[in-house]
């Protein structure tokens, strides 16, 4: 088995919910606000402590921002 380097997350999602603007979330965390969209993309994997500043950003688990497997897509989970 192949392992992948792939982290798949749901920033963009969690930031649409709460109405925070990619500036606003990096301003919170400490990093450029082109950084938050790099990790939205998938072109950067955040460091450990980076994720779990992140969740608790949005005051979720680290697994509902970050997965190693994709998202399913939003809707197909109601059925």
């Amino acid at each position: 088995m192949v392992a992948t380097e792939d982290v798949y997350n749901r920033i963009s999602v969690l930031r649409a919910e709460r109405g925070v603007s990619r500036k606003d979330l990096a301003t919170a965390l400490g990093v450029h606000y082109q950084t938050v969209g790099y990790l939205e993309r998938g072109e950067y994997s955040p460091s450990l402590h980076l994720a779990l500043r992140i969740a608790a950003y949005f005051e979720v688990p680290l697994e509902v921002v970050f997965s190693l497997k994709p998202f399913p897509r939003l809707g197909s989970e109601v059925k």
